[in-house]
């Protein structure tokens, strides 16, 4: 409350004003703009740039999945209700539509007059299947008739079959027919993606064989689909082949769970699961010479209105591109490296519990190792002295080491307790199958929790020390999850810190049993006291601003949505606070507005890794502090998940998260892209200034191996 008297104090112009505010799904669609940056900017290696293509084509299947989905539902719904930034549903979707087939049209442009080129230019080509010579065809039709031809299904539509189910993001061929009488028929053959997409063409060039003894052999490859097609006489013997074309199905994926009906969100959730696949097609890609008398046929089995139509000219999903990731050429990759695995760390005589008892232990992967945080679970399982180990899980991986070692927690007869998030959206199916295999041993398993969401990244382990107990904890940005630790950026601090300790206890409870604690010590947890506690803390860099001195804040996320926070931002910037967001996607926040924002830069940075640590950093007069966590400023995250963000306590990790972290990421002048107040961004620069990724990755460990530290 006194947050919210305060907050009436600040003179206010009009910050609700519309203009103010850039719409969430335009600011996600100009982020992909920005990967697709990435995959233009040649200092990147070619493979690098080729799958940065990849992820921009799995960005935009994700975002009709979900937000497109979303949007839809809403105007079927009859929603009206007007966003931030004055657009009704209906407006917000006429712009997406037409920003995605801008932004396809332009990736696919790159694709045929820039990276085919370049591959072929370092002898890696995706070729024709007619341009191969008659020996190279033979090797691809045994090839077709060994692995793939088992592995199709052709479905025919006729009066006594109907339309056959197009599942979700699914390849497949359309095919048209005529039959000895004279009639066209129509054929749908999926591709799955368990056969390769990219088929390698064993002999190359005019000779037909590969000189191995070059040191860079020519790769060639041939789409899966054009090999099929090659073949489509075999599938559909006595039967003329009138055309085939490539589509590609979008479906929604959004899975609402009506949680306040049921008494077992497993099976809620897996019922969910299921029926994800059969929902609204909300995208239909086709190739750009698909007959339009095909498309209306496709279009009106699979009920999609035209502005949902989209051909493409090229190879159908780009998505698969990723495939040639696989292809044996480390020249044209980043180059690999060692983690850094910091004293006291490394080996499995290491007293990890005592080097935390020591001094509180901060981590910044994927620079540094997360070896440790699966260590640290293993000796906890081993460990005679512990008694409970406690987590949080959302997104694991497959063959989690982190489950093993839980299981071996309970053989060795640990409380272990386990709150798996079943609502991780595209993860449901894996972590439904974690939890079942944990429970099966024994393992207490929590599936979440109603209407809310657990994000937080915590893990809990008691220890009976003497005659008392200490609490062990590992809390982070990033999920426990060992295969993305070594592609995303994140924080992760081990303590004994009595307060966190008792704090990580009182959420547990919360997350387990039944509790209704709002106040933590010193962890702030959505949507108890997070969104509270940041208001207050700004609040207090507009009084210190206010007062003479200076007021600053470094705030760096995935996201900033949430407009009561951007409303505080801009009264900051307002009163003369310093306001440097790092923000990797969507930023519905204007910087730079006289009188609004003019002190607030926004900064958008992508590289090799991924940047997903949260960390937000308060000026303080000089007495700085410095949270961590799970929680990006976005509503979801704020009112509607678990989130825990974290202090950081001795004054040597807050210098080195301000002067060595952060400071690098503001200091970027190669990485970087800075924001304008109309939403774009200044392009990325040309190579030779301070690039933060390759900074940390060139000094990893020197922190560790100071003597002030």
């Amino acid at each position: 409350m006194a947050a919210e008297a305060d907050l009436a104090l600040i003179p206010v112009p009009d910050l609700d004003h519309p203009s103010l505010y850039i719409n969430r799904e335009l600011s996600h669609l100009e982020f992909q703009r920005r990967v697709l940056e990435e995959a233009r900017y040649e200092n990147n290696p070619l493979l690098e740039r080729v799958k940065f293509l990849s992820i921009l084509s799995s960005n935009i299947d994700e975002f009709f999945m979900v937000r497109v989905a979303g949007l839809m539902q809403r105007i079927e719904a009859g929603v009206q209700e007007i966003g931030p930034d004055g657009r009704t549903p209906a407006e917000t979707l006429d712009a997406m539509n037409a920003s995605v087939g801008s932004l396809l049209q332009d990736a696919y442009e790159f694709l045929r007059k820039d990276l085919i080129p370049a591959l072929e230019a370092n002898r890696v080509r995706i070729v024709d299947f007619a341009a191969l010579h008659s020996e190279q065809r033979a090797q691809l039709d045994a090839f077709f008739f060994q692995q793939v031809f088992p592995v199709l299904t052709p479905l025919a539509f006729d009066p006594g079959r109907p339309f056959p189910h197009i599942s979700n993001l699914s390849l497949n061929i359309a095919v048209a027919l005529r039959d000895l009488a004279g009639l066209e028929r129509f054929a749908r053959i999926k591709i799955p993606d368990t056969l390769p997409q990219l088929v390698p063409v064993a002999g190359t060039g005019d000779s037909g064989v590969i000189d191995h003894e070059k040191p860079h052999h020519e790769l060639a490859f041939v789409w899966i689909e054009q090999l099929v097609m090659a073949n489509l006489r075999h599938m559909f013997p006595g039967l003329e082949i009138v055309k085939a074309h490539m589509f590609h199905v979008t479906r929604d994926a959004e899975v609402a769970i009506k949680e306040l009906e049921t008494d077992d969100l497993l099976e809620t959730i897996e019922e969910a699961v299921w029926q994800r696949r059969f929902r609204d097609v909300v995208r239909l890609q086709v190739d750009a010479a698909m007959p339009d008398e095909m498309v209306n046929f496709l279009a009106e089995k699979l009920e999609v209105e035209p502005p949902s139509i989209y051909r493409v000219d090229g190879p159908v999903d780009l998505g698969r591109l990723k495939h040639l990731l696989h292809a044996d050429r480390p020249d044209l990759k980043d180059k690999p490296f060692l983690p850094y695995t910091p004293p006291g760390m490394g080996t499995n005589e290491d007293d990890l519990f005592g080097l935390i008892r020591q001094e509180d232990q901060l981590l910044h992967h994927p620079y540094e190792s997360f070896q440790p945080v699966i260590d640290f679970l293993r000796k906890a399982a081993k460990d005679p002295d512990v008694l409970a180990i406690k987590m949080t899980l959302y997104r694991l991986g497959p063959k989690s080491p982190v489950v093993e070692a839980l299981l071996e927690a309970v053989e060795n007869g640990k409380q272990v307790a386990v709150l798996v998030e079943l609502k991780a959206r595209f993860d449901e199916e894996s972590n439904i199958e974690w939890a079942k295999a944990l429970e099966r041993e024994g393992v207490h398993v929590v599936y979440g929790l109603l209407g809310l969401k657990v994000h937080s990244k915590v893990i809990l382990v008691v220890r009976r020390e003497g005659d008392s107990i200490r609490r062990y904890c590992h809390l982070a940005t990033g999920n426990y999850n060992p295969g993305t630790a070594k592609l995303y950026t994140d924080l992760g601090l081990f303590t004994c810190d009595e307060e966190i300790g008792a704090d990580a206890t009182d959420l547990f409870n919360y997350l387990t049993g039944y509790s209704s604690k709002r106040h933590f010590s010193k962890l702030l947890v959505a949507p108890r006291n997070l969104r509270q506690r940041f208001e207050e803390m700004i609040l207090r860099e507009i009084e210190i601003q206010r007062g003479g001195g200076q007021g600053h804040l470094i705030f760096k996320m995935n996201a900033l949505e949430d407009g009561p926070m951007i409303k505080l931002l801009y009264r900051a910037s307002q009163a003369g606070v310093k306001i440097d967001l790092i923000i990797r996607g969507a930023c519905c926040l204007r910087p730079q507005m006289p009188g609004i924002s003019e002190n607030i830069r926004v900064t958008s940075i992508l590289g090799r890794f991924l940047e997903h640590s949260r960390i937000y950093y308060f000026q303080n007069d000089g007495s700085p502090q410095c949270y961590l966590g799970s929680a990006d400023l976005m509503p979801r995250n704020l009112n509607r998940r678990v989130e825990v963000i974290f202090p950081l306590e001795r004054p040597q990790l807050i210098r080195r998260v301000r002067d060595e972290i952060l400071q690098t990421y503001l200091e970027d002048q190669a990485g970087s892209r800075h924001m304008h107040a109309d939403g774009t961004y200044s392009p990325k620069a040309r190579p030779g200034g301070v690039d933060c990724q390759t900074m940390f990755l060139e000094h990893r460990g020197e922190w560790h191996n100071r003597q002030d530290r």
